[in-house]
């Protein structure tokens, strides 16, 4: 029930989006009348799609709604915002210590650790996108490069897919060209980074699964 109170109190109900629609004229779109998905699949719980409408589109983000039928019939319009899939690398060296950059985040006002990474651009590989950062911000390569990790960090109303590989052999080819993102760079020991999550260092979502996702022992 709290989550169904949750979704109600973001929800805006079909009879008022309607209207809304009606009378906003294209800021809020056309709805689509395609149906995105349909649960045919014999699972009770999964929720229908028939439609979606723009609110705002750039080239860095999507934001509309969906039209959701929930599995007890109730059907409304879902807030979703679609960004671009993302890519990161973990770069661990023959010491055990991963490349990790100290940098300043405006829309908390906070500092922390994180790893390189960047959006994937069109027609570029996860795996390019990450070897790519990591040379524009930290002028290191990695001679191996292994995929480590995929995951969504908000998958209730947020489409944001993060590509997380592992890095070795580091070798550094020049110097940083993305100068203005970071304040410094270091090589952390693998063993310290518990240490820096729990004093809140590392905080950042793609960070955290990267890191804890490498430190996991191997079943």
């Amino acid at each position: 029930m709290a989550a169904r109170r949750a979704f109600r109190a973001l929800e805006i109900r079909r009879e008022s989006c309607n209207n809304l629609a009606e009378d906003s004229g294209s800021r809020l779109g056309r709805v689509s009348v395609e149906v995105v998905t349909d649960a045919t699949d014999g699972r009770t719980s999964r929720w229908k799609t028939f439609g979606e409408r723009v609110i705002y589109d750039n080239p860095w983000v999507w934001l509309g709604q969906v039209d959701v039928e929930l599995p007890d019939g109730e059907r409304f319009w879902h807030h979703v915002v679609r960004l671009h899939r993302a890519a990161m690398m973990v770069l661990v060296d023959e010491q055990d210590r991963v490349l990790l950059l100290w940098r300043h985040r405006f829309v908390q006002d906070r500092w922390g650790w994180e790893l390189p990474g960047g959006l994937i651009d069109e027609g570029e590989e996860p795996a390019e996108t990450a070897a790519r950062e990591l040379e524009e911000e930290t002028g290191y390569r990695a001679g191996r490069i292994e995929h480590l990790v995929t995951f969504q960090p908000m998958v209730g109303m947020v489409d944001s897919e993060h590509v997380v590989f592992v890095g070795r052999d580091p070798e550094k080819v020049g110097e940083p060209t993305e100068m203005t993102e970071i304040e410094r760079m270091e090589w952390v020991p693998l063993a310290s980074v518990p240490g820096l999550i729990a004093a809140g260092e590392i905080w950042n979502a793609g960070s955290l699964i990267a890191l804890m996702r490498l430190l996991m022992p191997e079943s």
